[in-house]
């Protein structure tokens, strides 16, 4: 990609530099494959439902043993990143997540619920740990610059990796889906392929030799172009950008969780699509995703990411505003625009509150992962608010998005 300079700087912010292509490559493709493990997580809400006669409550044990895991696994993996570094961080996280993966065959022999549950809450773990580690590398990777574009264009590969999940699912898990059947061997073949991708992934990248990395500490000519923090005497939580950040990381996912979850609903009670047509949809929203990633690295060029931030997070206010009044299409299809505009919130915010953070980089990091534990908890307030109108629950999104105006517009400030 073509380098930029920063206003007042005479140096370029290149997009990232030779010598870190290959671990870019590898880091960028992690992206990808957790986007698939978490998407999945709702085909097998499904399947589960099916094979083991759950009620709808007692399968939402997938999406909680996955989120919980983040909630659980968050600190632990930014201390392990600390002290072992991104690499063994990274191959911590493709370990977990392959075992949890092959623990899948067990849990499918013994036809348990509870075993699928532990092995899902393993894979999370994993999850979560390359997605702790995942950003702060890929920040790292070149000039700090330019560390929002980068990670924007690694969460391209991730809602390309939300397309795949639900496919893939549904393509082995849905489509022989009958009533009373308890036979789970595509569960079993699925995930022991899966299992053997990671695993082959991580021995790959164990021979991938990591270039030296900025180090944090060591004083620059540029302080805008490496992760220096600028105040080394304050901790972690004397950063304001980064508490807001924290903050704001929360109700972003908060939002997408709840918005993901009543989409199916909305297209049934509003616009009385079939599951098909409705499933069809699903694919058109996760695929806008993707679409807005690409386009907000490429408008990073030219709009601060702050910025950007602010405006996507006004336009979801007005999305929200226009679902809720129930207008048939342009209500449905402002639904559909609302993923297109979350598309940057998330590494976006993940990237500004990374700022400046310097040795305390890797903790923060841990911090802002867990805000993804807010997508286990807002659903069941929408779910509520959704008894009588599913339109109604799309005015509790506005809070969140008004929240990440704030950030964007105001709270990002490295002070």
């Amino acid at each position: 990609m073509q380098a930029t300079t920063a206003p007042g700087k005479s140096t370029p912010a290149s997009f990232t530099e030779n010598k870190y292509l290959v671990t870019l490559v590898f880091v960028t493709s992690l992206f990808m494959f957790w986007g698939i493990a978490i998407t999945m997580g709702d085909v097998l809400n499904k399947h589960f439902q099916h094979v083991l006669s759950l009620t709808k409550t007692q399968s939402a044990f997938v999406q909680f043993a996955i989120f919980g895991a983040y909630f659980v696994m968050g600190i632990p993996a930014g201390l392990f990143m600390k002290r072992f570094g991104y690499k063994n961080g990274v191959l911590l996280g493709l370990g977990l997540f392959a075992t949890g993966a092959f623990l899948f065959v067990p849990a499918a022999a013994a036809v348990s619920f509870t075993y699928f549950g532990i092995a899902l809450f393993i894979l999370g773990c994993g999850l979560s740990t390359l997605e702790t580690v995942a950003h702060p590398f890929v920040a790292s990777l070149g000039d700090q610059r330019t560390s929002d574009q980068r990670i924007n264009f690694a969460q391209a590969f991730n809602a390309l990796g939300a397309i795949i999940g639900p496919a893939i699912g549904s393509y082995f898990l849905l489509r022989n889906n009958t009533e009373g059947s308890t036979d789970l061997t595509s569960v079993k073949t699925l995930y022991i392929a899966i299992g053997s991708v990671i695993a082959t992934i991580a021995i790959l990248f164990s021979f991938v030799k990591v270039p030296a990395l900025t180090d944090p500490h060591a004083a620059v000519a540029d302080p805008d172009a490496a992760n220096v923090d600028v105040e080394p005497g304050k901790t972690l939580f004397q950063h304001t950008h980064f508490v807001w950040a924290v903050i704001a990381q929360t109700f972003n996912v908060a939002a997408q969780g709840g918005t993901w979850a009543f989409f199916i609903n909305y297209g049934h009670e509003k616009m009385g699509f079939s599951d098909a047509v409705a499933g069809n949809y699903m694919v058109l929203f996760m695929g806008l995703m993707l679409v807005g990633r690409f386009v907000g690295t490429f408008l990073m060029r030219f709009v601060a990411p702050h910025t950007l931030l602010a405006i996507f997070a006004g336009a979801n206010i007005l999305m929200c505003l226009i679902i809720t009044q129930s207008l048939g299409w342009p209500s449905f299809i402002a639904l559909l625009m609302l993923n297109f505009f979350f598309s940057i919130m998330f590494p976006t915010i993940f990237s500004l509150g990374l700022k400046n953070l310097g040795s305390h980089t890797q903790q923060g990091a841990s911090f802002i992962s867990m805000g993804v534990a807010g997508g286990a908890v807002f659903p069941f307030l929408m779910g509520m608010a959704a008894e009588k109108d599913v339109a109604n629950a799309y005015y509790l999104p506005i809070i969140c998005y008004a929240v990440i105006f704030l950030f964007g517009a105001k709270f990002y400030k490295v002070k």
